[in-house]
């Protein structure tokens, strides 16, 4: 809650600070009139209902709804300082009307107000005005003024409004400890939910989006938003999570911003508002209000930088929330670092299978294909019919051309990834190559448009990865023998942009009811995050038999 000043310190002994703060409100006390003396039960009920409460924004009702009722007082109000000291945080009021709260806010918005008055001086007054301290510390002021029955405020209700504030000092203190205890339970818990789905498997990217999303929901933020260092030296948004992803994934955040060089030196940059802030040079800025920008730094290397921006106008972050969220992203690196590893590992271990593969093929396959076609040669040249020795010439020629086709997937088999990315149709081509292996045949593959010259790169990135997951969904799904593969770089979308579209169609047993949707909605979000969409619907086997994805992102 933003009623929060800032971290505690869990060294300062807070217990001794309440006992010490009670006993010298409680003299207060001394002297009262028999009849206020008699009210003296209710007062501790009171405080022991007060104290009962773990939520900080409930224990602040209960305290001006209390006060109200003890000092006979029509109105009530809270004002809680934010952690500079320079304005309130949160307005807590009873029996304040709305048209009212502006001037209590108003009133309530100068720490040293409080300070500054002698409450003792002047017995009888028509307000009363009351500082609430946590362990020390000037948290907030009580205001209660309007006495019913139009009189004034006279001592003994400053004496019982004194008790109250003290008691809610300590209440607020124990509700402070049980959110910060349960913030970083909930931050823990994010932390090993990241590793452990970076473990279990995905490309980089969704590594990333992972970060993203489980960033977001901790810290409470609009969005989650992952950069990576680009060639330019500035950052590029590579992985976004927010309820409107439009315009994010691919934006650079110049290498002349001044927040860059610091965080790409591993320096954590927190800002108050991203819209008003003068080091905030990317145009997205303009949509959000307090942030953390935190570097994913494992040792002297930064993976990239892990952004929690919140809607304008919403609650600065307190120094609790920073410094857990500095620690998760220094978890969510480690977690990327071994995941990256990981994959490394599998890699090498494909690429070890693949050289097998290929010197399986090699020794044998064609070995035995050459020593077919000399006895086929043998065959012809004793053959007495034409059409024998004919239809044994076109056996010959197949089996060259199968030697030759065996060659070929021999020499992909050896080639390591490209350093530097082709463009879109030869990186299709290469995928549906890839994906021809374990389906035991070759989708065909259609272009329409200038696609290599029409198509960015962010949204090629993204069809790629759409196209690879919608042939992985069809190799261990759909049990197919025919697969059409469209890229079509000349459409229109619904909202009037140019796009492009790629559309995987299949003869399979399509899409079985209640069955899992993860990949789809993978290719979803990879979509929405563009401002495109993705669906599916019938394949092209007999009566509409398959699935048909469709994805599709603006140009």
């Amino acid at each position: 809650m933003a009623a929060t000043a800032g971290p505690q310190d869990d060294s300062h002994d807070g217990s001794r600070d309440d006992f010490d703060a009670a006993t010298e409100a409680t003299r207060g006390l001394r002297g009262l009139s028999t009849e206020l003396t008699s009210r003296i039960p209710r007062l501790l009920e009171a405080m022991r209902t007060i104290g009962s409460g773990l939520d900080v924004h409930s224990v602040l009702d209960r305290i001006a709804r209390t006060a109200a009722e003890f000092a006979e007082a029509r109105q009530a109000g809270i004002g809680v300082f934010t952690a500079t000291g320079d304005g309130l945080a949160d307005l807590i009021t009873y029996g304040v009307p709305d048209g009212d709260r502006a001037r209590v806010a108003e009133l309530l918005a100068d720490p040293s107000a409080a300070r500054s008055l002698d409450l003792t001086s002047s017995p009888e007054r028509d307000w009363l005005r009351v500082p609430i301290r946590v362990q020390g510390e000037h948290f907030g002021d009580l205001y209660l003024t309007g006495k019913r029955g139009g009189g004034s405020f006279g001592v003994s209700d400053l004496g019982m409004v004194k008790v109250l504030a003290t008691e809610a000092g300590i209440a607020i203190g124990n509700a402070r400890l049980y959110d910060t205890t349960r913030q970083r339970e909930r931050w823990i818990d994010g932390s090993v939910a990241v590793t452990t789905a970076l473990l279990s498997g995905g490309d980089a990217e969704d590594a990333l989006s992972v970060v993203a999303e489980q960033a977001r929901r901790l810290a409470g933020s609009t969005a989650g938003i992952v950069l990576v260092p680009e060639e330019n030296g500035g950052l590029e948004i590579v992985a976004a999570n927010a309820d409107d992803p439009s315009g994010l994934i691919g934006t650079v955040v110049s290498a002349r911003s001044p927040i860059v060089p610091r965080l790409l030196a591993g320096e954590p940059v927190f800002v108050d508002d991203s819209a008003t802030d003068p080091r905030m040079t990317a145009p997205v800025s303009q949509r959000y209000g307090p942030s953390m920008m935190l570097p994913l730094r494992s040792g002297d290397r930064v993976l990239g930088i892990l952004a929690t921006p919140r809607a304008r106008g919403g609650p600065p972050f307190t120094g609790t929330e920073r410094v857990l969220a500095t620690q998760f992203a220094a978890q969510a690196a480690l977690a990327l670092v071994l995941a990256e590893a990981q994959r490394d590992r599998e890699r090498l271990a494909v690429y070890e299978d693949r050289d097998r593969i290929a010197r399986d093929l090699h020794d044998l396959v064609i070995q035995r294909l050459f020593a077919t076609g000399m006895m086929l040669e043998s065959a012809q040249r004793q053959a007495d019919r034409p059409e024998v020795r004919e239809q044994v010439g076109r056996a010959v020629d197949e089996l060259d051309a199968t030697i030759q086709e065996v060659r070929t997937a021999i020499f992909a088999l050896q080639q390591g990834p490209a350093e530097v990315p082709s463009g879109l149709r030869t990186r299709v081509l290469r995928e549906i190559g890839t994906a021809a292996v374990p389906l035991g045949f070759q989708p065909s593959v259609a272009f329409v448009g200038a696609v290599d010259a029409r198509v960015g790169e962010p949204t090629a990135k993204n069809l790629i990865a759409a196209l690879r997951e919608a042939l992985s969904n069809a190799f261990r799904h759909a049990r197919a023998d025919r697969i059409e593969v469209t890229v079509d770089a000349t459409v229109t979308l619904p909202d009037g942009r140019e796009g492009v579209r790629l559309r995987v169609a299949d003869n399979g047993v399509g899409i079985p009811a209640g069955g899992r949707r993860s990949g789809l909605r993978n290719l979803a979000r990879r979509a929405e995050s563009l401002g495109g969409s993705a669906t599916y619907g019938p394949g092209i086997g007999p009566e509409t038999a398959g699935t048909t994805i469709t994805w599709e992102a603006p140009l």
